[in-house]
């Protein structure tokens, strides 16, 4: 039998050590995450080294403070986790990963834990009557990491897809509704019109917390791939009626973020811009195309995403726990 190291009231398996994350964590943390997705069937949603950098160099988070990583004996990454402050300190995200080979050993608990201290400590700075509760996603597929949560007082309250298309020839074109036109992307000039535009488009949808432009800038456009022609923005005369924000993505085609602002919905506008994605992508010979949404999406975005033929590859589970009872946030606070 093994004997167990009490850790923070943790219990680790022997051999195995929770420490702060460092910069030199970098690469071994994206490889841990390419493991555990690739497990999952989800490798499309693994990052790089370049994308987790982005992350971690966000304002708003320290890595030192944010994140951890179980190690063997030998300095090997099996685990890791970071605490990400949503909003108002009371609404906070984790994200955790195990390696499937180290699973079972108390990591999970360990690591989700130290989020919940974490998020304690941070809820201090909340308005004494807001509620405060954190949310991690996790595989469906994946019943232990469930089970981990449940134990931990998490409950399942929202499901999330990543659906995908597989083209066999060019998809229809629709045309785009009267006076709307596409103008190609210009960096450095729209950026902060597009932001507006996706942050106000966004804002009905469930877990909408304002924007924030730099670290938006950070995660969207200083890609070193990034490429403004594969950015679709539709503009009703100086207005930003609605955009398509597409990429390659770990070897597809990628619609990262598509939306219509309030005013120009349920005139097709949604439809003619993910159709004309499809078609761009297509042009360029790639004819697999994924993009991930809220499974409960409240604009009808999955049953426009099955018109087009794109099916539910993976689900997700999200997982929330109440730290404390109180008044929901509104988005505009």
């Amino acid at each position: 039998m093994n004997t167990l190291t009490r850790i923070k009231e943790n219990i680790l398996t022997e051999g195995l050590t929770l420490r702060p994350a460092q910069w030199s964590d970098l690469e071994p943390v994206a490889k841990l995450i390419l493991d555990v997705l690739t497990a999952d069937d989800d490798a499309i949603s693994a990052v790089t080294p370049q994308e987790l950098e982005r992350e971690w160099r966000s304002e708003g988070f320290t890595l030192e403070k944010d994140a951890w990583v179980v190690t063997t004996d030998d300095g090997r990454v099996v685990g890791f986790e970071e605490f990400i402050h949503r909003h108002a300190h009371a609404y906070f995200n984790g994200d955790g990963y195990v390696h499937p080979e180290f699973r079972g050993l108390g990591i999970g608990t360990v690591l989700l834990q130290e989020v919940e201290e974490r998020a304690r400590m941070e809820m201090q700075l909340a308005e004494p009557d807001v509620r405060v509760y954190i949310r991690n996603g996790t595989s469906a597929a994946d019943k232990s990491a469930g089970a981990i949560h449940e134990i931990e007082g998490y409950e399942p309250v929202r499901y999330h897809w990543t659906m995908e298309a597989n083209l066999t020839e060019a998809p229809k074109v629709i045309p785009f509704p009267n006076g709307i036109e596409l103008r190609p992307f210009i960096k450095g000039t729209q950026d902060y019109l597009v932001f507006q535009a996706e942050d106000e488009a966004f804002r009905d949808h469930w877990g909408h917390v304002p924007g924030h432009f730099e670290n938006w800038k950070l995660r969207k456009l200083e890609r070193a791939e990034f490429d403004s022609a594969l950015w679709h923005i539709a503009w009703d005369g100086d207005q930003i009626a609605g955009f398509s924000q597409t990429r390659y993505r770990n070897g597809i085609g990628w619609i990262g973020t598509l939306g219509v602002r309030r005013p120009w919905r349920q005139r097709g506008l949604g439809e003619s811009l993910l159709l004309h994605s499809f078609n761009e992508f297509h042009k360029r010979g790639m004819l697999r195309i994924g993009l991930g949404v809220d499974a409960s999406n409240p604009t009808g975005a999955t049953r426009l995403y099955q018109k087009v033929g794109m099916q539910v590859a993976v689900e997700d589970v999200i997982y929330e726990k109440e730290l404390r009872p109180g008044r929901e946030l509104e988005a505009q606070d």
